[in-house]
């Protein structure tokens, strides 16, 4: 597994300087499609890392967890770049899920997979697709309000050169949030059914956390509908909740785990 680790964490860093070739007005540049498919291989080379360790039994400790959920981010990053080319997205995307696979692999403990039931397994399933979707959200947040800043400033860097329109930008965020928001929706309803007695599996705080974060979208949702939402204000909440998925999920993990060294999902 250690071959195929540093395999997928070298086309990674590839993947990321083939796309960020353009914006160094570099020669040769190498074609996107090229990119984005040694980007995939990239992708399919670490999920293989993550099933192939437990014999396709799932590890949810917190680096593992962490190099998962990056594998679905840069999987989901290569789905959106065929329906709208963003080669930022890719050149952020792509090294974070490269680092955190190399940190999973090479310096984290090794530990057994938790065993869980297929509701748990479920419920899982639909959390990390909506903390993925909602992390690309709040990337293309981040990448909103540097356009934003561009267009005040008249100066367009190289990077905000790249990026489309600044309505498709965030029309495409909108969608992302919409669809993370159902999944986030679904994350707390198959919770309420499957995750039983969450004070005996410390997962309390990550549900408040969690329903407080989908607050958040919400009214950001609600906002965009019902009064024209955008802009800072659209950034500022999609960051803000985010923020909160990230604290829900992986700050709880990590005291949990690394601080109070107990075992939760």
């Amino acid at each position: 597994m250690e071959l195929l680790a540093v395999l997928a964490f070298a086309l990674y860093f590839a993947a990321a300087a083939a796309l960020a070739r353009p914006l160094l007005n570099a020669t040769g540049v190498v074609p996107r499609r090229a990119a984005l498919v040694t980007g995939a291989v990239a992708v399919i080379l670490h999920f293989a890392v993550l099933f192939g360790i437990h014999r396709g039994a799932v590890d949810l400790h917190f680096y593992a967890a962490l190099s998962l959920v990056s594998a679905v981010i840069a999987a989901l990053t290569l789905i959106v770049n065929l329906a709208r080319p963003i080669a930022a997205l890719g050149i952020i995307l792509f090294p974070i899920a490269g680092v955190f696979l190399a940190i999973d692999e090479f310096l984290a403990p090794v530990n057994a997979p938790f065993q869980l039931d297929w509701q748990i397994k479920l419920h899982v399933a639909i959390a990390l697709l909506a903390y993925s979707l909602l992390a690309i959200a709040a990337v293309l947040a981040l990448l909103l309000a540097t356009q934003e800043r561009a267009l005040r400033s008249r100066q367009f860097s190289a990077w905000a050169r790249t990026l489309p329109p600044l309505t498709q930008t965030e029309s495409l965020m909108f969608k992302l949030i919409a669809a993370g928001f159902a999944l986030l929706t679904l994350t707390l309803l198959s919770g309420a059914l499957f995750v039983h007695n969450l004070r005996a599996q410390h997962q309390a705080h990550t549900a408040i956390l969690t329903l407080v974060a989908w607050i958040i979208f919400g009214v950001l949702l609600a906002g965009r509908w019902r009064w024209g939402w955008r802009g800072r204000q659209a950034v500022n909440l999609t960051l803000l909740g985010m923020g909160i998925l990230l604290l829900a999920f992986f700050g709880s993990k990590f005291v949990l785990e690394e601080i109070l060294h107990r075992r939760g999902v």
